[in-house]
């Protein structure tokens, strides 16, 4: 790395640590996201067209890591309007493009996203194939936690060496344990399971109370709580939210040793 690229590295990651150390900052994008919450800010976004229902910044961030990584696979849990497989299916599309650059060879589409949803509503069916990077999307209708799910997924994901997980579906603490717990061994050192909505740990409002059954202490944080107690290889990599601060995901990038 050049001097100039270092000393801005470096700079960066000092900014980051600082801000994962300033309470008051952390307070006020808290804050902000749950006065944001009643107006359904996420679902102001597309991803080609398509509902992705994501923060911004959390798409910048799945970005940074898709590049950094390059998954030859991505599983995602919860497809709700599909913007969000299409974003993973447009990385992976960009990955392939970019080697087939790199490499002076003809293009040739080596990877893919599996979508797994309990229910995917033909509205959703019918956005995901309208886009022609469908190509690059596998849908499995079934719940996620389900035996015969998990065993289609890893079905599925054979052949396949880098793999990042992605789970947005039910956020109960049983459901996401369950999940991390089933699709867990796909992971290798070094690759990336991304748990959304870790932020209704800290959510104590009373807007979800009529609509939602999860709730601080029963979400998808305190569900990574319980997990890495038993699985010790899995670590919060915190700088990704500390960087973001405004994300639906803090404490949620979960990195293998």
């Amino acid at each position: 790395m050049k001097k100039y690229d270092l000393e801005f590295e470096n700079k960066r990651i000092g900014n980051i640590k600082k801000m994962g150390n300033a309470p008051d900052l952390d307070s006020s994008s808290r804050d902000w996201m749950k006065k944001s919450a009643p107006f359904d800010y996420v679902y102001n976004f597309d991803w080609l067209n398509t509902p992705i229902i994501q923060f911004p910044q959390d798409i910048v961030a799945m970005q940074e890591l898709i590049l950094k990584y390059e998954p030859d696979l991505i599983i995602e849990t919860g497809v709700a309007r599909g913007g969000s497989v299409l974003f993973s299916a447009s990385m992976l599309a960009l990955l392939d493009l970019r080697e087939s650059i790199r490499d002076d060879s003809s293009f040739e589409k080596k990877r893919k996203v599996i979508g797994v949803d309990i229910d995917i509503r033909e509205h959703t069916k019918e956005a995901i194939n309208d886009e022609p990077l469908s190509k690059y999307v596998e849908l499995i209708e079934g719940s996620s936690i389900e035996k015969s799910t998990i065993d289609e997924v890893h079905k599925s994901a054979m052949g396949y060496n880098n793999v990042m997980l992605f789970l947005d579906s039910n956020h109960t603490h049983d459901h996401v344990l369950a999940e991390l717990t089933g699709y867990q061994d796909l992971i290798k050192s070094g690759g990336y399971i991304v748990v959304y909505d870790t932020s209704i740990e800290w959510d104590d409002s009373e807007y979800w109370e009529d609509t939602r059954e999860w709730g601080p202490g029963n979400s998808p944080r305190s569900a990574i709580g319980e997990f890495i107690i038993n699985h010790s290889d899995f670590k919060i990599d915190k700088s990704i939210s500390d960087k973001l601060q405004i994300t639906v995901a803090p404490e949620g990038f979960l990195k293998r040793d």
